[in-house]
């Protein structure tokens, strides 16, 4: 099995400087505004993906 991608960026602020953080899997602090955060994958939706592609307003 291959390893998840990492976050770019912080959710937060937006910053970069992101490290795992001891919490776990998943787990990632910010060194820019000092917050730790969790992502967590919960599956894939049923019904998949459905636009409404009403064709956007005239001009």
């Amino acid at each position: 099995m291959s390893e998840r991608a990492a976050p770019f960026y912080c959710p937060y602020c937006g910053d970069e400087d992101l490290r795992p953080n001891e919490q776990g899997h998943g787990a990632w602090e910010c060194a820019a505004c000092n917050r730790a955060f969790q992502l967590k994958f919960l599956g894939l939706l049923t019904r998949g993906l459905q636009r409404k592609d009403d064709g956007g307003d005239e001009i």
